[in-house]
């Protein structure tokens, strides 16, 4: 899994290096955590009055895109808290196809 796949960035904020390779290894270690195949990811914050909007989205393998989206007074505190939303939709697939494999018929099972 590379760094190159995941965006971190800001129109009109100086985001800096430090919340940048942050939100890069947040995400990765989210990726490998659910499902381990990321395809891409991007991290986007936009200015809003007083507060900051952060928006994370992840596109794992071959699963829908995943998005999640907060707003906070810090930076890292909306980044934080937008991926706690996508995390929970990775864990949320994740036991959906963990499910699917339990409830399987098994070879040789009568009915």
């Amino acid at each position: 899994m590379s760094m190159n796949n995941i965006t971190v960035g800001s129109a009109h904020i100086n985001l800096g290096t430090t919340f940048r390779e942050h939100a890069q290894e947040r995400i990765r270690k989210a990726a490998e955590k659910y499902l381990g195949d990321l395809t891409m990811a991007s991290v986007h914050v936009a200015r809003e009055g007083v507060s900051y909007r952060c928006s994370v989205i992840m596109q794992m393998g071959g699963h829908p895109v995943m998005s999640g989206e907060a707003k906070a007074s810090e930076v890292p505190l909306a980044f934080r808290a937008a991926l706690e939303k996508v995390e929970k939709q990775l864990r949320r697939t994740k036991r959906e196809l963990r499910e699917d494999k339990v409830n399987r018929p098994t070879r040789g099972a009568t009915a």
